[in-house]
């Protein structure tokens, strides 16, 4: 097994080395060996941790196949049980939405692409998408907006967190013809579900060491529904006395991250909001390619890109930008608590997108997916040697 293999052949190396400049050169080479083992085996390791898989549509399974190529070459000790569930490829149904929520609920960490979710209407408003996302509970989406070194955009040295509630709101699927040509589609906001997202924005502010919370709201219009929502916000917010508490209406939100986009932190909203903000704040830093994503329920964490965006022209081109799910795949290992990995992966990463001579088409460049996964694979090595 490869990461077997790759481990025992470090250890041994180890030990016959004589000093600190050997070391450095053993841990390259014993990545190097890892490669060319992982190329012919799969990662089956006993104790290894095991990861839900959902590739998705689009050019999800070739970001898929990124993870699983760069995760082989670094030796991760993780076990990928991959599960297909999609509407616009006839594999979708009762049974397998419930064997991907089984394999959920036993590994209780998962990787997924984008779910297409098709405009027609057959019958159910619920798309297996957001079915999914509900009887997991996952209401809470993270998008960890930042700018990466070497790249350059209109605004540099970006670095703010979108936090979206996304189990109600506007995508409540309650929606009825309550006479002809007359459409009512309901929007759900809940003190509960409100408190609840609130909690973990400033919980999440707190552990990561930022100053600031924004609630995002439409409350001028929306008084009861928003206006609830704002105000569950305010008051969870006296319970944090050392972080910084503002809001902002929505249109006016959108219109400051594009003039002034420092002035943010961390920022709280619904649904529907949160699913807007999420792709403008992700164009400020390179787009949808490079802008990694999580959700968590109180007992699972699921990894994704932030802008969710299933790129269907670009299937099958070998042009897609792996940036985003490989900087998932590394938060994902972070959660793992497999730290080694983690930090090896998102530097190798990084440090391609910084020398800027592998470049994917949406980043400026002409370089193939194929080529920015090699590229990633070459500049891998045992994180601080």
């Amino acid at each position: 097994m490869a990461a077997l293999s790759c481990a025992r052949w470090l250890t041994r190396a180890v030990v016959a080395a004589p000093n600190p400049s050997a070391w450095r050169s053993l841990c390259t080479s014993a990545v190097a060996h890892a490669r060319s083992q992982a190329q012919a085996e799969d990662v089956r390791v006993e104790g290894a941790f095991p990861v839900t898989m959902l590739p998705g549509d689009g050019v999800g399974p070739e970001l898929m196949h990124a993870v699983k190529e760069v995760f082989k070459a670094a030796c991760v000790p993780v076990e990928f049980q991959e599960h297909y569930l999609s509407e616009v490829q006839n594999m979708a149904s009762e049974e397998k939405l419930e064997q991907v929520l089984s394999s959920m609920k036993e590994n209780k960490v998962a990787i997924i692409g984008k779910i297409h979710t098709p405009m027609e209407y057959k019958g159910e408003l619920a798309s297996y998408d957001m079915r999914l996302r509900r009887k997991l509970d996952l209401f809470a989406n993270v998008v960890h907006v930042k700018s990466l070194p070497g790249y350059m955009t209109r605004h540099n040295n970006i670095d703010l967190v979108i936090i979206r509630e996304q189990t109600e709101g506007e995508y409540s699927s309650l929606e009825h013809e309550s006479a002809r040509g007359v459409i009512e589609c309901l929007k759900i906001v809940t003190r509960t579900k409100s408190q609840r997202i609130a909690k973990f924005a400033f919980d999440y502010a707190t552990k990561k060491g930022r100053n600031k919370v924004t609630a995002v709201h439409k409350a001028n219009i929306m008084k009861l529904g928003d206006g609830l929502f704002l105000q569950c916000c305010e008051e969870v917010a006296e319970l944090y006395p050392k972080i910084k508490f503002e809001t902002m209406i929505i249109d006016n939100c959108c219109m400051q991250l594009v003039q002034n986009p420092y002035q943010f932190d961390v920022l709280v909203m619904p649904n529907l909001y949160g699913n807007i903000i999420d792709n403008l704040a992700a164009g400020l830093v390179g787009g949808a390619g490079v802008v990694p994503g999580e959700s968590y329920s109180a007992e699972y964490a699921v990894f994704e890109m932030g802008a969710r965006h299933p790129f269907a022209q670009a299937v099958g081109r070998n042009i897609a930008n792996p940036t985003a799910m490989l900087l998932s795949a590394s938060n994902m290992l972070r959660h793992l608590n497999l730290e080694y990995h983690s930090n090896m992966i998102a530097d190798a990463v990084k440090k391609v997108i910084k020398v800027g001579k592998v470049r994917t088409r949406d980043m400026g460049g002409y370089s193939t997916t194929t080529d920015f996964i090699k590229s990633v694979i070459g500049h891998l090595h045992p994180y601080g040697g």
